[in-house]
């Protein structure tokens, strides 16, 4: 038999209230009374039963996403999977909702974190842009016992929270080898765009992307990175000039997760041009593109499995439970025309 928490707190010589604080990291317990607790839990071999005890005192988890207010299809695609995520907790008793605030103030963001409390929630899953006042206000969010998850951005990985997204330079050099072996033995330049090169997700990707064609595609030439700050004027302004200054272009490649404004651009542009390009994340958009082949392939990441994955991660920290790390590892998708279907 398991042993239970009034065999722990035998073992320990402790109360059950004890026992209780001990478990649930509450106050009022002695550094001597902690310590009985944890050899008695690692000389009977106790382990919580997270399932039970939250039944037993009709507990109910409180997870929130906080996303960007702007966005286009993959912003959405990620709000349809939280949806479909809360209605699947509520029968595990949880809670799931999302906020949506502005991401282009990090001082706003970091004033809605800290408003944050473990009264309020039991985890927050935050899509922000990387910045000093945002590292530091889910520092403080960790601190106060929230348990925090960095979804599908770029910040800066924190020791104490954890990271829901695939591996951006992995992703970017993924890209740069699709590029590289489509474009085949010609020569010439590659258009590089960005929402924003302010995001370390871009920076990340940007760098795996030239490590590969620098490397192994000599004949090939990538251009400064455009930045379109999801603004269509300045996406065809820019792409046009850029295009029009660069007849030997040969590829274009999207390394931001929206890929409609620029590529929209790139079409208007290009008139006969033949071009290989390759965007990333899976939105209607992008599948439509892969079906017409006006897009050679797509590097994706699964928005149903990241939004899953960060709330098992969410509970498991709220249950003090070890994750399994191998269903939490986000892939690197590949989509082409041909296995779009079965992706």
């Amino acid at each position: 038999m398991r042993p239970t928490a009034k065999d722990l707190a035998e073992a320990a010589g402790v109360s059950l209230a004890t026992i209780d604080r001990v478990l649930n990291e509450r106050p009022n317990v002695s550094p001597k009374a902690a310590m009985k607790v944890a050899e008695a839990i690692e000389r009977i071999g106790f382990v919580r039963n997270p399932a039970a005890v939250a039944l037993a005192r009709n507990k109910t988890y409180r997870f929130r996403f906080v996303l960007p207010t702007s966005g286009d299809q993959y912003l959405s695609e990620l709000i349809a999977r939280v949806g479909e995520a809360r209605e699947a907790a509520r029968a595990d008793s949880t809670e799931v909702e999302v906020a949506r605030i502005a991401m282009s103030d990090p001082h706003h963001v970091a004033k809605y974190l800290a408003g944050i409390d473990h009264d309020e929630l039991d985890g927050v899953a935050v899509m922000a842009p990387e910045s000093p006042q945002v590292r530091d206000a889910l520092l403080r969010l960790v601190e106060r016992g929230v348990k925090v998850v960095q979804f599908l951005s770029g910040q800066e990985r924190l020791e104490s929270a954890d990271y829901v997204g695939v591996d951006n330079f992995a992703a970017g050099a993924t890209a740069g080898k699709i590029v590289g072996r489509f474009v085949g033995e010609r020569r010439g330049k590659i258009v590089i765009v960005s929402e924003t090169m302010m995001a370390l997700d871009s920076i990340q990707r940007r760098l795996g992307f030239d490590s590969i064609i620098n490397a192994q595609f000599p004949q090939l030439q990538c251009l400064p990175s455009l930045e379109t700050y999801a603004d269509e004027k300045r996406a065809d302004l820019i792409i046009q000039r850029t295009l029009q200054h660069n007849p030997d272009t040969v590829a274009v490649y999207v390394l931001s997760s929206e890929a409609r404004i620029p590529l929209t651009a790139v079409w208007n542009t290009q008139n006969t041009r033949p071009l290989t390009i390759v965007a990333h994340e899976r939105t209607p958009f992008s599948e439509q593109a892969l079906l017409d082949e006006r897009i050679d392939a797509v590097i994706a990441q699964d928005p149903g499995h990241a939004v899953r994955s960060a709330l098992r991660i969410m509970r498991a920290r709220s249950d003090h439970r070890e994750l399994l790390a191998s269903q939490e590892r986000i892939r690197i998708e590949v989509l082409l025309k041909e296995n779009l279907q079965l992706a």
